[in-house]
């Protein structure tokens, strides 16, 4: 018995060892436009533009590849709704802070997807969630995050808010003032008139407004969800600071309302206090993803710095690393027609992407939005791209 114990303890340290020496340097890929889908969100009336893509499997695994009778909810944050005819933009067109559409399957196909916002009494387009909560101050509204169907919980959508706060009237004059999580329960329909909402402690702020917020990214890592090596917990990405630092946190899906439950990766273990959160890898951006990939290995995938041309990837042992240097994946200066323009938040889409391959989007915006967007009315919408593992 004490061989056997032994053995175990040999074998267990070895697997240690191998985590450790998984390479972190080098990826083997190949990467292209993927110009179906960058086209799906070129659009001349309702939606026709967004930034803050995420998507989120209502009726499938969240690390699997979507099958035909699926359902896909993007999220996005500050949308354009109007017309644009003879590729000009015209008048009435408006700008609300967030919105959502839903695709049906797993193929770009333009006449599977339906994209939803509320309306007033006259008919003009309005946000779908307002910020409510018992911290939200006069003219807040949300910017989106990430979000999961949590299955341990009803199936109920839960959403992280940002609580956003006008400043000035410069291109970046606004400052995030809180964290929330929204949910939805199950069978609810776009514009989801049924959402709760709920503040929470996973704000970050210090003397020196060293502001952060979790909510950028989450992997589930729960059997459920198809991910390869589940431990039953859900992982919360969290950005802080101008460094672009990361953090992560987890909890269990069951326990994802219980704040008190969840606990903080320190670098050693998993701290109850968020203080003591350590920085994983910094030059992220504030929206990202983790992906396993199929040798055992995590892409985390990010727009370089946050805003920039150069969509990165950084290669991890596990969920909370150690990560790997910057492999710059792909250079999207071709979309930078104008000095004005930005490209920010690049992420995969797990769902969407097939077999072998790591679907991502990253975000086309302007400095001069207003004066670009009259000149380019097709330009604020995400564009993507396709990583083929080799």
């Amino acid at each position: 018995m004490r061989r056997l114990i032994a053995i175990a303890i040999v074998l267990s340290f070895s697997g240690e060892l191998f985590a450790q020496k998984k390479d972190l340097n080098y990826l083997k890929y190949s990467v292209e436009e993927a110009p179906e889908w960058s086209a799906l969100f070129k659009r001349s009336s309702g939606w026709f533009g967004g930034d803050g893509i995420y998507t989120i499997p209502l009726n499938a695994p969240e690390n699997r590849f979507a099958g035909a009778a699926s359902q896909t909810l993007f999220l996005f944050s500050d949308s354009m709704i109007g017309t644009i005819m003879d590729d000009s933009l015209q008048n009435g067109s408006r700008m609300i802070h967030n919105s959502v559409a839903v695709l049906k399957g797993n193929k770009p196909l333009s006449e599977n997807i339906e994209f939803h916002w509320k309306r007033n009494e006259k008919g003009e387009a309005e946000t779908i969630f307002e910020p409510g909560t018992l911290q939200t101050q006069k003219d807040d509204y949300y910017w989106l995050g990430d979000g999961f169907v949590n299955r341990k919980l009803n199936n109920a959508l839960y959403i992280f808010g940002y609580r956003i706060h006008n400043v000035s009237d410069e291109a970046f004059g606004f400052r995030e003032v809180g964290n929330t999580l929204i949910k939805i329960p199950a069978g609810s329909k776009p514009p989801f008139s049924d959402y709760q909402q709920m503040d929470t402690p996973f704000f970050l702020k210090d003397g020196d407004n060293d502001i952060g917020s979790f909510g950028a990214g989450i992997f589930v890592n729960t059997k459920g969800s198809g991910a390869p090596s589940p431990d039953g917990y859900v992982y919360i990405y969290g950005v802080r600071g101008k460094a672009k630092n990361l953090l992560v946190a987890r909890v269990k899906p069951e326990d994802f309302e219980r704040f008190k439950r969840w606990r903080f990766w320190d670098g050693k273990g998993w701290s109850a206090n968020m203080d003591e959160a350590a920085v994983v890898t910094d030059a992220v951006s504030n929206e990202l993803s983790l992906s396993p990939l199929p040798d055992g290995r995590y892409a985390l995938v990010f727009q370089v710095g946050g805003i920039g041309t150069t969509v990165g990837l950084r290669l991890g042992s596990s969920p909370v690393g150690p990560f790997g240097p910057i492999i710059k994946i792909w250079d999207s200066s071709k979309d930078a027609e104008e000095k004005t323009y930005i490209m920010y938040n690049a992420k995969v889409h797990p769902s969407l992407s097939a077999p072998g391959e790591l679907l991502i989007s990253y975000n086309v915006n302007s400095v001069d939005f207003i004066r670009d967007l009259k000149k380019n009315p097709y330009l604020y919408r995400p564009r993507f791209i396709r990583l083929k593992l080799l």
